[in-house]
């Protein structure tokens, strides 16, 4: 795991080093253990690399390159099929120089030019450069793990910018750092920024599934879809139509221990995350498979209130399986310590609170291990989420009500929640009563995004100022989940609601979350879940195996029933929760109060400051809960201060750095077309 940043230059124009060595060190977290560079003086591009030392350690240094210098190559991830490639190649006649995974890039390209990308399985954001060509390639792993920025800037937009994190291009003198006023109605949308969009108006996102190609001499840029969740004849997934339930239980189980298999590969100590949930549990048996349970050390958060507190499910999980169990408890004055490192490092806001337990524990673990494993992906591909049981409701209601009804039912149903007590404990009956209800009245594709996200369309209008509102809105904030419906090869709802969670919740904010907190600390997380086969698997089971009835993850569960305690199957979800709600009328008070002062809101410009002053004096007052808007101003507001158009990180660094260059990998190629 690393980071890597890079220009392609205009034509006429050269790479300086200490430019992009700016902005390679902004990952220096990502990658602590070395940094390498490469420059094409002849061609105007430039590839930078930190390295996370996971496999290979003496032998892997960044950029790699063919032997006559004409690819060059940087990898953040793991390609975990590269023993076979490597095999592959070598028949091929091709000869090795390292044991690094990241070295079939390099040989794949040359032997297979653009499909290289879809010969590799893995978690990872790539950049090649064809030297002789003069051609740019950036690609970005299926189910988008590992994220890539990228920008056009400079007279005519004839340079590109690329990096692991959005503050690596940032930082180059050419990128206007301008908030896009759609990106922030996203943003408070979805509470992330999904697909391509970022935070700033001149810089994007390289979807998940996808690759770039820059054509320096030309200027000419093209993306690629190389691969699409499918659900009707899937790739590598048998006809399971005459299959009985136990049948594909058992090729479930077996795709799951495969996929926690390959992902032991490491020369560096490997451990897990351990909630006491059913993905990570399941991930943690699947580990004792492969590694004796006391070789295996589990990490886990605890919190002081118990609603939130899954310490008591892991705790149970570990001495059920024999693991070396440790836990780290998130106090609200440990959040208060570590909340300015949180948001240093966010240089792309977020809305999930639970990236600060996520870093605590991530940094936690970097304690002991280099590697963990985690659970992401089975709420979104196993129908998970308490929402998916909302749905089985609203869709009853659907038959006999029209949307106009059912939007002044939800308006009733909260109104008359607003009588219960307010709760500020985790998913609390006044909280899940008033989510259900404000989805009511919307198609269902958009329902989800309703009881999801922070902001409805209608409340995102009323927070943005009068100036700033029509912009920010002028394309529906929804508009972007209603495309997903154009996407096609779905089989039912089902399928399509699993399509629209993978997309914009999983990808865009909790494997965001994950790669910003685990990377802030140098420490690789790995989701087998996410592996291709058992997404392939996932997607052409039918929906009545993930939602039995009110039973999420039904198939997942009988999976798991060989290796898990009965209690831990059957316990109510709980999610990695955080109570901020209660943090915000405590601890959190004061720099709320601050950031969102009349005189702070109305320097900014974006919002009205009588809506967001209406927030949280509501909340403080204990008349209503808001803490999910609250928290999503929050994170802009904090990432704003440091991120922003006069942000106090942006400018940081010097361009020209005293620091001296060090790395064993400086090349500069002469190389003609």
């Amino acid at each position: 795991m690393c980071g890597i940043a890079g220009i392609s230059a205009a034509p006429g124009t050269r790479v300086e080093l200490e430019v992009l060595a700016r902005m390679t060190r902004t990952l220096r977290r990502r990658g602590p253990d070395d940094e390498g560079y490469f420059i094409d003086e002849a061609g105007g591009a430039g590839l930078g690399h930190r390295r996370l030392s996971i496999i290979d350690l003496e032998g892997g240094h960044q950029p790699l390159g063919t032997p006559d210098g004409s690819i060059q190559v940087v990898v953040n991830g793991e390609i975990y099929n590269f023993v076979a490639l490597r095999e592959e190649l070598e028949k091929l006649g091709h000869r090795f120089q390292t044991r690094s995974d990241s070295e079939v890039v390099v040989h794949g390209y040359a032997a297979w030019g653009e499909k290289v990308v879809e010969r590799l399985d893995g978690m990872f954001a790539l950049a090649i450069w064809d030297v002789k060509e003069r051609r740019l390639l950036l690609a970005r792993d299926r189910m988008g793990k590992k994220p890539m920025y990228y920008a056009m800037v400079g007279p005519e937009r004839r340079t590109l910018l690329f990096g692991s994190e959005l503050k690596a291009i940032a930082v180059h003198p050419d990128l206007d750092p301008r908030v896009s006023p759609q990106a922030l109605a996203s943003y408070l949308t979805y509470e992330c920024l999904p697909e391509d969009q970022t935070i700033y108006e001149g810089a994007q996102k390289l979807p998940a599934a996808c690759y770039l190609v820059f054509d320096r001499e030309h200027g000419r840029l093209r993306i690629e879809e190389y691969w699409r969740m499918r659900f009707e004849d899937v790739p590598g997934v048998p006809d399971m139509s005459r299959w009985s339930e136990s049948s594909i239980v058992q090729e479930l189980q077996r795709r799951l221990i495969e996929a926690v298999k390959v992902r032991l590969v490491s020369d560096v100590p490997l451990g897990v995350f351990l909630s006491g949930g059913i993905d990570s549990s399941l991930v943690t048996a699947a580990m004792a498979r492969s590694i004796p349970a006391s070789q295996i050390k589990s990490f886990s958060i605890t919190f002081d209130d118990p609603s939130f507190d899954e310490g008591p499910h892991a705790r149970r999980v570990a001495a059920h399986l024999g693991t070396d169990h440790h836990e780290e408890r998130l106090s609200s004055k440990v959040m208060i310590d570590i909340l300015p490192e949180v948001a240093d490092f966010m240089c792309e806001p977020l809305g999930d609170a639970s990236i600060i337990p996520t870093y605590l524990l991530s940094r936690f673990a970097r304690q002991t291990v280099t590697v963990a494993l985690g659970g992401d992906g089975g709420d979104e591909l196993f129908l998970g989420y308490p929402t998916f049981q909302a749905d089985r409701v609203a869709r009853r209601l659907d038959r006999v009500a029209s949307e106009t009804h059912e939007r002044r039912l939800g308006g009733w149903i909260r109104a008359a929640a607003g009588l219960l007590p307010v709760s500020r404990k985790n998913m609390s009956l006044d909280f899940k009563v008033k989510r259900f209800a404000q989805g009511l009245g919307f198609s269902p594709d958009l329902r989800h995004q309703a009881w999801m996200g922070s902001f409805l369309p209608s409340e995102a209008a009323a927070l943005f100022s009068k100036d700033y509102g029509p912009r920010a809105l002028a394309e529906h904030p929804y508009a972007l989940v209603a495309s997903f419906r154009d996407r096609g090869g779905f089989r039912d709802h089902w399928d399509a609601l699993t399509y629209q969670y993978a997309r914009l919740y999983l990808t865009g904010c909790v494997l965001s979350k994950v790669d910003r907190a685990s990377m802030a600390v140098g420490l690789e997380v790995r989701a087998p879940l996410l592996d291709t086969r058992v997404v392939n698997f996932a997607n052409a089971l039918p929906g009545d195996l993930k939602l039995r009835g009110v039973t999420t993850k039904y198939v997942l569960k009988q999976a798991a029933r060989a290796f898990l305690p009965r209690e831990i199957l059957e316990r109510p979800k709980k999610g990695f929760g955080v109570p901020v709600g209660e943090w915000l009328r405590g601890p959190l008070e004061p720099l709320a109060r601050e950031l969102l002062s009349p005189y702070n809101i109305g320097a900014l410009g974006y919002f009205d400051s009588k809506e967001t002053s209406r927030l949280f004096e509501e909340h403080q007052e204990g008349v209503a809960d808001h803490r999910k808007p609250l928290w999503t101003l929050l994170s802009f507001l904090m990432w704003h201060e440091r991120y922003g158009p006069s942000g106090t990180l942006l400018r940081a660094v010097p361009v020209q750095t005293s620091e001296p260059v060090r790395s064993s990998v400086i090349h500069r190629a002469e190389a003609s077309r």
